[in-house]
């Protein structure tokens, strides 16, 4: 089979910026031995050996404050956070350290930094290895926060986010993972130090990932691949093409794109497994209806998780928005 997962894709990019730069450094709880507990991480300390990719201690604040030192020192490091809710215990340095060092040195000092987070339900795995995190982050000034959907945006984001002098927050939907392989030219699209600030075009523009005008649904990560499905069956039972904008940029976001969705549309609908009170969503439908408003037929409406702790895995599919959900959303926004 031709083409490459997102784990593969994921894989490709490390390699090319390994071999592209001796600044960058991989590290992280069982990346070096094991090759990460998705695979991610294979084949690289073979090929590039243990001073450069390094299995460390279960300590996230260690992992992410010795990721700090590092690029302060002038090397790149991009670290593997193993689960979501593994971050928590370093998350004070992400946001007190890593988010402040351009700030505390006009600029002088950024914290050039990659924390790669595998996100999110749909795997069935146990506590604390399904959460959706982003939020902490997007409400953190000092920070870029990205979430790619596609084998190819997968290689060339992380590509870009370890060129981006900033400190970036690289969240990977591990549902899908392995979902289907995606054809590219696996040539990387720049070279590490010679990127001229292509980390814009790259970490900035959300993508439109199906086309319309009878609805705009705004989503990223993971529900994409269900956000289309909805769209499609949209279309077969009501006649309405809707139009799907994967975010991919989850901070800063690319306003102008769902705005413009919207308006084009005049109904819009927002998607994602995090808890509903607190967000990205609730930001996504404030700026529709505070730039949009006169143009919308009808509020913006939501479809997330729901605000309880993620639940074991035999309930995860009653949390997790599902196509059915989706669907019921989108026609409650059409019949308002």
């Amino acid at each position: 089979m031709s083409g490459r997962t997102m784990v593969e894709a994921l894989n490709l990019a490390l390699y090319q910026a390994l071999d592209q730069d001796d600044r960058v450094i991989v590290m992280g709880e069982d990346v070096a031995q094991t090759g990460g507990v998705f695979r991610v991480t294979a084949g690289l300390l073979d090929k590039f050996g243990e001073q450069r990719v390094i299995d460390t201690p279960l300590a996230e604040a260690g992992i992410v404050g010795a990721a700090i030192g590092m690029s302060l020192y002038g090397m790149l490091p991009v670290v593997e956070i193993q689960f979501d809710a593994f971050v928590y215990p370093g998350f004070e340095q992400i946001v007190v350290h890593a988010a402040r060092y351009a700030w505390r040195t006009r600029g002088e000092a950024p914290a050039s930094i990659v924390v790669r987070i595998p996100f999110g339900g749909g795997v069935r795995a146990p506590e604390l290895h399904s959460d959706s995190p982003e939020a902490l982050f997007c409400h953190t000034p000092g920070l870029k926060v990205v979430c790619p959907t596609t084998p190819v945006d997968a290689r060339n984001m992380l590509l870009a986010a370890i060129e981006d002098p900033d400190p970036v927050i690289f969240m990977e939907p591990k549902r899908i993972y392995r979902a289907g392989r995606q054809e590219f030219d696996e040539e990387p699209p720049f070279r590490l130090g010679d990127g001229d600030g292509v980390y814009n075009e790259f970490l900035s523009r959300a993508r439109v990932a199906r086309e319309g005008d009878g609805l705009a649904i705004i989503t990223y990560g993971a529900t994409v691949p269900l956000c289309l499905e909805a769209a499609d069956r949209l279309a077969a039972e009501r006649g309405v093409e809707a139009r799907v904008i994967d975010l991919r940029s989850l901070f800063p976001l690319d306003v102008e794109a769902f705005v413009t969705a919207a308006q084009a549309c005049g109904r819009a609908l927002v998607v994602h497994e995090a808890p509903r009170t607190a967000g990205l969503g609730a930001e996504v439908s404030s700026l529709i209806h505070e730039r949009a408003i006169l143009d919308l037929d009808a509020p913006v409406l939501r479809v997330t998780g729901y605000d309880v702790p993620f639940p074991q895995f035999a309930n995860e599919d009653d949390y997790l928005p599902s196509v059915d959900r989706i669907l019921a959303g989108a026609n409650k926004v059409l019949d308002f």
